[in-house]
C-alpha cells in the first residue's frame, strides 16, 4: 500500500469506499480511494448533536448520508477521472446511478471544457439490475424552512421574503466564511453553521498534477443541507437560484457550457423528485427565486439597505485557498461587475457607489469585463451572472439616465454597442415579471407572487 503513487493518467478506478455517521457527535465520514491507494476521508460536522432519532428518521438520515457520500465524491473523482467507478457495499439502484451520471457529466461540464476532456460515455456508475426499492415514506416532518445563506443578495432576498410571509426558518451555510456568518447574524434568525473538511490529501494530489477545476458545489451543499434538515426535523430546504442560472455560456465550436448547472432548473427538479422518492416523501427541496430574473432579484434587494454594509457576491471572498480582498468587493471580477450593473437601475447612484467603494462604470480599464457580460465580442463569463440580455437591458436603462449616461462605459455603450441592438429587446420591464417553472409550494407561491410583482 505504501508503494502506491498517484499518477493521474495511470489511475484505473475511483472507489466509493464507505460512509458513516455518528449521531452522538454529529460527524459524518466519507471515504474514497483511487485504485488500491490510501483512503481520502472527508468529514462533515452537523451541529446539534447528540441527535435522538426515531427509527424511521434514522433510516432516512442513512439514505441521505449515502446520497451525500456519492455526491461529494465529485471533488475527488475529478482528480483522475478514471474509466471505472466502483461503489462498495450495497449496489446502487438504476434510478440513483442514472441520476449520479447526469450530475457528474453536467456538473463537470466547465471542468471538462477547460481541461480539454470529453467525459461523455466515460462516467458510468455501477447499478443493480432493477429498481426494487420501496418509495420513501412520509416522516411527519415539522413545517420549518432550512434556508441556505451565501452572503450575497439572492439568499438575503429569500430570507426577507420568507420573513415577510411569516415562514419559520433557520439560516444555514457550509464552511467557515466570516462574511456569511456576519450576514447570518445580521438576519437575527436562528442559524446552523455546518463544518466541511475536504480530505487534506486532495490538495497534495493537486500538487502532483491531478486534474483540477470547477465542481458542482451546489449539488454537494444541497446534499449536506438535506441531511441537516432530516437531523433537525425540518420539512423544506430552500435555495435562492434564479431563472438565469439555467442558461450557460455559448462557446463557439463547443456549444453550451453552464458554470452553474447545479443551480439550474434541470438539477433542481431532478433532485427534488429524487428526494421525495428516496429520502422522505414530505421533504421538499426548491429555490424560492426560480421564477425571477437576476434583475428582478436585484430590484427586490434594493428595497432595503439593511445589508448594504454586510453582503458580498464577490467570489474572491469564497476561495478555499488564496488571499481575500481587503474590501468586500474586489471590483475586478465578473461577479462584482454584474452585481454592480444589476443593482444600478434600482438604487440611487450614491448608495451603490458607497457599497462598492467606487464607480465601476466610470473606469475605462473595466471595458473587457463588462463587454463579456453584454456578450459583446466575448461569451458570458464562467460565473454565476445573469444572461446577456439582462446586462444589455440594464446598461440601456442607465444610458437614458442623466446621472449615469456620462460615465465612460455607459457612454461607450450608447455610442458603439446600442446602435447594433434591437431596441425592443432592451426593455427592463419585460425581465421583471415572475415567470417559468418552479417548485415553490402552491400556498406559499400565491402570497409570494404578489410580493415579487411589486
Amino acid at each position: 500500500m505504501s508503494e502506491w503513487k498517484f499518477q493521474r493518467d495511470a489511475v484505473q478506478a475511483f472507489r466509493f469506499v464507505g460512509c458513516a455517521f455518528d449521531a452522538d457527535t454529529g460527524v459524518a465520514k466519507l471515504r474514497y480511494a483511487f485504485d488500491q491507494g490510501p483512503e481520502l476521508v472527508e468529514t462533515v460536522t452537523f451541529p446539534g448533536a447528540p441527535f435522538a432519532l426515531s427509527p424511521e428518521r434514522a433510516a432516512a438520515v442513512q439514505r441521505a448520508l449515502r446520497l451525500l457520500h456519492l455526491m461529494a465524491g465529485v471533488s475527488y473523482y475529478k482528480a483522475g477521472v478514471p474509466q471505472t467507478i466502483l461503489v462498495e457495499g450495497e449496489p446502487l439502484d438504476a434510478d440513483t446511478a442514472d441520476w449520479l451520471e447526469q450530475v457528474y457529466l453536467n456538473g463537470l461540464g466547465e471542468f471538462a471544457y477547460r481541461n480539454g476532456l470529453d467525459l461523455h460515455g466515460r462516467i458510468k456508475f455501477p447499478r443493480a439490475a432493477a429498481n426494487d426499492e420501496a418509495p420513501a415514506p412520509a416522516l411527519g416532518l415539522r413545517a420549518h424552512a432550512l434556508v441556505a445563506i451565501g452572503g450575497g443578495k439572492d439568499s438575503l432576498v429569500s430570507i426577507e421574503s420568507l420573513r415577510a410571509l411569516g415562514v419559520e426558518q433557520t439560516v444555514t451555510w457550509v464552511g467557515g466564511s466570516q462574511l456569511i456568518a456576519a450576514c447570518a447574524a445580521r438576519t437575527g434568525l436562528a442559524s446552523l453553521q455546518i463544518g466541511r473538511a475536504l480530505a487534506p490529501e486532495l490538495f497534495e494530489l493537486n500538487r502532483q498534477g491531478a486534474w483540477n477545476g470547477h465542481i458542482p458545489v451546489t449539488a454537494v451543499n444541497s446534499s449536506i443541507l438535506l441531511m441537516a434538515a432530516l437531523l433537525h426535523d425540518m420539512d423544506q430546504v430552500v435555495f435562492s437560484n434564479e431563472r438565469s442560472a439555467s442558461y450557460g455560456s455559448i462557446i463557439p465550436g463547443t456549444g453550451e457550457v453552464n458554470h452553474q448547472w447545479s443551480k439550474g432548473w434541470a438539477f433542481e427538479t431532478a433532485l427534488a423528485d429524487y428526494v421525495q422518492r428516496h429520502l422522505a416523501a414530505d421533504l421538499k427541496y426548491y429555490s424560492l427565486l426560480r421564477p425571477l430574473s437576476e434583475l428582478a432579484v436585484a430590484r427586490q434587494f434594493a428595497r432595503t439597505d439593511h445589508y448594504d454594509a454586510h453582503f458580498s457576491s464577490c467570489n474572491r471572498n469564497f476561495h478555499i485557498l488564496g488571499e481575500r480582498p481587503v474590501n468586500r468587493w474586489c471590483g475586478m471580477c465578473p461577479k462584482c461587475h454584474f452585481v454592480y450593473l444589476a443593482l444600478a437601475p434600482f438604487m440611487p447612484k450614491t448608495r451603490l457607489v458607497k457599497i462598492f467603494g467606487r464607480n465601476l462604470l466610470d473606469d475605462a480599464g473595466q471595458v473587457g469585463g463588462f463587454d463579456a457580460l453584454l456578450e459583446y465580442q466575448d461569451h458570458k463569463p464562467f460565473e454565476c451572472v445573469g444572461e446577456g440580455r439582462e446586462s444589455r437591458a440594464a446598461m440601456a436603462t442607465l444610458g437614458e439616465r442623466p446621472e449615469w449616461k456620462e460615465d465612460v462605459l455607459v457612454a461607450r455603450f450608447n455610442r458603439e454597442i446600442r446602435p447594433q441592438l434591437d431596441p425592443t429587446e432592451l426593455a427592463v420591464e419585460a425581465l421583471l415579471e415572475p415567470q417559468g417553472e418552479h417548485r415553490i409550494p402552491a400556498a406559499l407561491w400565491e402570497r409570494l407572487r404578489a410580493r415579487f410583482a411589486a
